[in-house]
């Protein structure tokens, strides 16, 4: 078989060589993600840690 340069490729074909080479998002939220901060103040994370504090002590 012979190799056809892309762009002596018609169109159609241009779009699906390109489509095969895009990659899915495969069930991820392409939403960006933020790590919590770590100053604020997080209530839960104070539980946390004064449980972890309660279970050292015993």
């Amino acid at each position: 078989m012979k190799m056809i340069p892309l762009s002596k490729q018609s169109k159609k074909k241009q779009k699906q060589y390109h489509a095969q080479k895009r990659r899915t998002w495969d069930g991820i939220s392409p939403v960006t993600r933020v790590a919590p901060d770590k100053k604020k103040y997080d209530r839960n994370r104070e539980k946390q840690a004064a449980r972890r504090a309660d279970r050292a002590q015993e």
